[in-house]
């Protein structure tokens, strides 16, 4: 009987372990890094060891250092989460010949499917995407392979997944670049720089089939998984039942998928990962020898508790004792947003530093890892959390769904909340009408340069002459200066009665000030009442109105001199990272869209492009050196100003 799991994870997953553990009885251990000293999982388990270090190869990856955890606090089981060590073969033995209970798949499992080139040639009887698995792993291999595949094609990391260590090529000449690229990004997450080959299906969807089973050989599938919304190769939608699964296609995918774990001996959680062409075609891509992140959405619809079983699995219990008195029907649907610390404007780019402010989702399901003040740091996923919403039909989780979201609060970090929510209300997401290639083929969702909406300025200029009793205006008019993309927005505020009249360009309205606990504020405006959420950090202001939530910076009408360096043509770190290419020299010509550098941040790389044609000025860093968000990495002097 496991009476003590040490969780070998940190966020929301391992949250979400320390729950089902308290419902279980079993106490919990955490371990954790520098960053992650005063996180919510450290402060919800009942004992957690500090195991060091900023990066996941100091602390998460770090064998000896979980094992030595283990043993201190007397844990008799590890359990892996997902990430880092998950599917880890080496670490589940290590755990094994610790005598500590593994809370997951054989070690032999994990590893025959960890290698897809491996798995490929070992399964029986399942369809596989046409592609190259070969061990030859020179260019010239790979570039004889695309010619006899034909292009497009997929060249995707052989030890890994989540979008890390794939590019999609579609002409030959762009295919030596894309592998070179995607070695170095497999070697960095997943240690191994092996690559393949598959032809890219242009509008496919993403089914995956909830798999588990017990040490006795039983396997059963539990449902499908609709992922097909995705950025960066990495899922931000999922739901169940998939509206793209009738009932015949729905029994040969899931029998293949059991098939499949049955072939390896496969037992607890485990998901099989599929594409659904549009001929109604289905080819296996990969197996995940471990919880998914998605899982919320399966245990709603079935009503199980997929961790509760992975530790009764690994107990020694039997399929029959876990189903007893389940039908495992799908009762109603659920569908679930992940919601990052990125810039979807920006390609999606992840976005580093301090929540000022944060409210999980009410009434639904969120699983989350963060509270207000911490910190997203270059070193970990930029996931807040997840949102899950159940309902008897797909358009009420949805509206359930965005309706939280909109109630949800998180200030301080550019995220993607609004755009989720876009995505939920489009037509063809309502429609079903969805494949992988729903986010470039429905660009419109983006987030634009709208105009602010007024109650937003009108908040955050009444939530900025709070600081100097805004209630005691006197006669004389008050100005604020706000900045939004560039753009700048005088707001004019004056007091009248028991309010204030605020101007903002054309638009004016009478204002009162109902409620003022921050950050919560409640106008009435001109006889309508309505609520915002005003959180400032030093001359930045992040304001969430019913519209949306916006961003403005307050301009000090007395500012600094401006420094040489911050001028237009110098183009800055997005983020926090290392250089790991440099692609330029100083005074080189360039053309917009040109690489000039590569960033390496968050296990991906990250591109430097020129915004514009100009001339290399200077180049400040070198391949090797790290670089802070917001460092200038080089200037660049546009054509125009150059040849003056």
């Amino acid at each position: 009987m496991i009476r003590k799991i040490l969780i070998a994870n940190r966020g929301e997953i391992a949250l979400r372990i320390i729950k089902t553990c308290r419902e279980m009885g079993i106490r919990t251990v955490v371990v954790y890094s520098v960053p992650d000293a005063s996180s919510l999982a450290v402060a919800m388990a009942d004992e957690a060891v500090a195991i060091g270090g900023h990066s996941p190869a100091e602390s998460y990856l770090n064998i000896p250092k979980i094992l030595e955890a283990a043993h201190r606090t007397g844990a008799d089981a590890v359990h892996p989460g997902f990430g880092f060590l998950a599917e880890n073969a080496a670490f589940g033995y290590a755990v094994l010949a610790a005598r500590l209970i593994w809370i997951g798949p054989s070690p032999s499992s994990i590893e025959a499917m960890a290698d897809k080139r491996f798995a490929k040639t070992m399964l029986q009887g399942v369809p596989f995407v046409p592609g190259y698995i070969e061990a030859d792993q020179t260019n010239e291999a790979f570039i004889r392979a695309a010619a006899a595949i034909g292009y497009p094609i997929m060249v995707k990391a052989a030890a890994g997944g989540g979008g890390k260590g794939m590019r999609l090529v579609h002409r030959a000449e762009d295919l030596p670049d894309a592998l070179d690229s995607a070695r170095r990004e497999a070697a960095q997450a997943f240690s191994n720089d092996s690559l393949m080959l598959e032809r890219a299906l242009l509008n496919p969807r993403h089914i995956e089939i909830q798999v588990f089973g017990d040490q006795l050989g039983n396997v059963i599938a539990i449902g499908e998984r609709e992922c097909s919304i995705q950025r960066r190769h990495q899922k931000i939608v999922e739901e169940t039942p998939s509206t793209a699964l009738d009932y015949d296609l729905r029994q040969r995918i899931q029998i293949t998928a059991v098939s499949i774990a049955r072939q390896i001996g496969y037992y607890s959680a485990g998901t099989l990962e599929f594409l659904l062409d549009e001929d109604g075609s289905f080819y296996f891509m990969e197996m995940n020898t471990r919880l998914q992140v998605e899982h919320p959405v399966t245990e709603m619809v079935y009503g199980v508790d997929l961790v509760r079983w992975q530790i009764n699995v690994a107990e020694g219990a039997s399929l029959t004792d876990l189903t007893a008195g389940l039908t495992l029907e799908p009762n109603g649907h659920a569908v679930e947003v992940r919601v990052y610390a990125e810039d979807p404007s920006n390609d999606f780019l992840p976005v580093t530093g301090q929540i000022a402010y944060f409210a999980p989702a009410q009434h639904v399901r969120t699983d989350t890892g963060v509270k207000t003040g911490d910190v997203i740091s270059p070193y970990y996923d930029p996931m807040i959390a997840k949102v899950i919403a159940h309902a008897q039909t797909r358009s009420a989780a949805i509206r359930r769904l965005e309706y939280a979201l909109g109630e949800m609060s998180l200030l301080g970090l550019t995220n993607n909340i609004a755009y989720l929510r876009r995505v939920l209300l489009s037509p063809a997401h309502l429609a079903g009408r969805i494949s992988t290639r729903f986010v470039q083929d429905h660009a419109n969702l983006l987030p634009d340069d709208a105009d602010v909406p007024f109650v937003a300025l009108a908040a955050a200029a009444l939530a900025r002459g709070a600081a100097t009793a805004w209630r005691n205006f006197h006669n004389r008019p008050v100005r604020h200066t706000f900045a939004y993309n560039e753009k700048k927005i005088p707001v004019l505020l004056e007091k009248s009665g028991d309010g204030v009249n605020v101007t903002v360009g054309d638009q004016a309205a009478f204002i009162r000030v109902l409620e003022s606990e921050a950050p919560a504020l409640v106008l009435e405006v001109d006889g309508l009442r309505r609520k915002a959420l005003v959180v400032s950090r030093d001359d930045r202001i992040w304001v969430q109105t019913g519209e949306r939530t916006v961003s403005l910076l307050w301009v000090d009408p007395m500012p600094a001199t401006t420094p040489e360096d911050s001028a237009a043509g110098s183009l800055r770190a997005p983020m926090p990272g290392k250089i790991i290419q440099v692609l330029v020299s100083d005074g080189d010509t360039v053309q917009t869209g040109d690489t000039l550098m590569i960033l390496e941040a968050m296990k991906m790389e990250h591109r430097i492009i020129a915004p514009y044609e100009g001339r290399v000025e200077r180049i400040n860093y070198a391949i090797g050196e790290t670089v802070q968000a917001d460092e200038i990495l080089l200037s660049l002097i546009p054509s125009d100003k150059a040849a003056s």
